[in-house]
């Protein structure tokens, strides 16, 4: 194993380059400290924790963004009467939303892998998607919505993300832990 360090001084048995070791290895005192307090969990361990730590579903968020997205789009048409504005806040949900049921489908699929490398790459796949579809989705709004107010988009887009924030509130994201004993 080679280990980078900045207090080891090039000699016989390093490296070219200052602080690699080829054939000891350099431990710091927090890389001790960290390996000495893990203790893998027994498979009746894991099992417990999984059954008193169970999976925050996405999709509880997602519905929470619809639900707080339409709230917003319908009070923006009724307080100022212009159906223009809250057709440009709707597509600033629009562009939050979709995107994220893509992503959240994506997901739960990635987390049936058996691979966690496969999973992993998958994962920043699928988020590069929803970037790219997130994107498309602004960028075609002056075309499907008519007369649109960039304002009352952004404002629909952001509120619309920020529902992450309420449902951590809600405790909707947090999992239901309960002290364990070991």
């Amino acid at each position: 194993m080679v280990k980078i360090s900045s207090d080891v001084q090039p000699g016989p048995k390093t490296g070219a380059l200052t602080g690699i070791l080829a054939d000891e290895r350099v431990v710091d005192s927090a890389d001790e400290d960290l390996e000495s307090d893990f203790k893998p969990l027994t498979a009746e361990q894991a099992q417990a924790w999984r059954l008193l730590n169970p999976l925050a579903s996405p999709w509880r968020v997602l519905w929470l963004q619809v639900l707080v997205g339409a709230l917003i789009a319908a009070l923006t048409g009724w307080f100022s009467g212009q159906s223009r504005l809250a057709a440009s806040v709707a597509w600033g949900v629009v562009a939050v939303v979709i995107p994220a049921v893509v992503f959240v489908r994506a997901l739960s699929r990635q987390m049936r892998m058996r691979q966690a490398g496969s999973a992993l790459a998958g994962l920043f796949v699928w988020e590069l998607v929803k970037i790219v579809l997130t994107v498309v989705l602004l960028l075609a709004a002056p075309k499907v919505v008519a007369d649109l107010s960039w304002l009352a988009l952004v404002a629909g887009f952001v509120v619309t993300m920020k529902v992450y924030w309420l449902a951590m509130a809600l405790g909707w994201m947090q999992r239901k832990s309960k002290p364990t004993i070991f």
